[in-house]
């Protein structure tokens, strides 16, 4: 398995012989307003793609978590083309075929794509009313003959849905939104430290990648504050941190 950080929450991933572009947020820096109410007034995404779109316009499949703009903008729907498999959530269903994807597959519960099985999870983004705004959200866990068991969890925080994931599937690689998404006012949205110091006691065996920072103005937990909270619990190097670009393989 292989697995590369693009940006943000967006992934390109080779899995099971197939290539599957995971959350495309594909717009240049600068592109998008802010998120409204973070507290700042920087114009995302904050940082450019670390090399030409084209390189990750043409994979086997697209897996959207959800339609919010850092997991699904304009530019990923203007670029992709129209007839490539689109693993998503059913309430998104709609929405992408109004944007002319005609291989829009609703996951409810499991979808299978030549040989490569990918089984929906759930997630809470955020608690108490935000929570409920942000509206519903995936995840998704990837098997396949000869690769380890690969769990994306998606917007979420640590939670009985993500606890179920890890007790029922036991993933060998788990990727975390992190950043520690919030408003100027209310609790995080996205994991933060604490989250993920969680979901690593559940499951200590299991190789944790933190993604998700350092890109979108309300995501406030950079990787550099990321790893010096793991510095200090003495635990540095126990959480993968991924810069844009980078490739890792398991």
């Amino acid at each position: 398995m292989k697995l590369q950080l693009i940006r943000h929450a967006t992934l390109w991933l080779e899995y099971g012989g197939l290539t599957f572009l995971i959350d495309p947020m594909l717009g240049e820096q600068g592109a998008y307003p802010p998120i409204i109410n973070s507290g700042n007034e920087r114009r995302n995404p904050l940082v450019g793609l670390p090399g030409s779109v084209d390189e990750w316009l043409r994979p086997d499949a697209v897996v959207v978590t959800h339609l919010h703009n850092d997991h699904w903008d304009p530019a990923a729907a203007s670029l992709l083309p129209k007839d490539v498999p689109l693993f998503c959530q059913k309430q998104d269903r709609k929405t992408l075929e109004s944007q002319g994807f005609t291989a829009a597959v609703p996951v409810e519960q499991e979808a299978e794509f030549q040989g490569v099985r990918i089984i929906r999870s759930g997630g809470r983004h955020g608690t108490g009313i935000i929570g409920r705004k942000m509206g519903p959200v995936s995840g998704f866990v990837f098997r396949a003959s000869g690769e380890p068991v690969l769990y994306i969890a998606g917007d979420t925080i640590w939670c009985d849905e993500v606890r179920e994931v890890l007790d029922w599937h036991r993933p060998v690689v788990a990727v975390v939104n992190a950043g520690e998404a919030r408003f100027a006012a209310g609790c995080p949205i996205t994991m933060g430290g604490q989250d993920i110091a969680a979901l690593r006691g559940h499951a200590p065996g299991m190789q944790v990648v933190a993604v998700h920072m350092d890109a979108i103005n309300h995501c406030l937990l950079t990787r550099d504050k990321l790893r010096e909270g793991l510095e200090k619990e003495g635990e540095p190097g126990s959480v993968l941190i991924p810069a844009d670009g980078e490739q890792l393989y398991f």
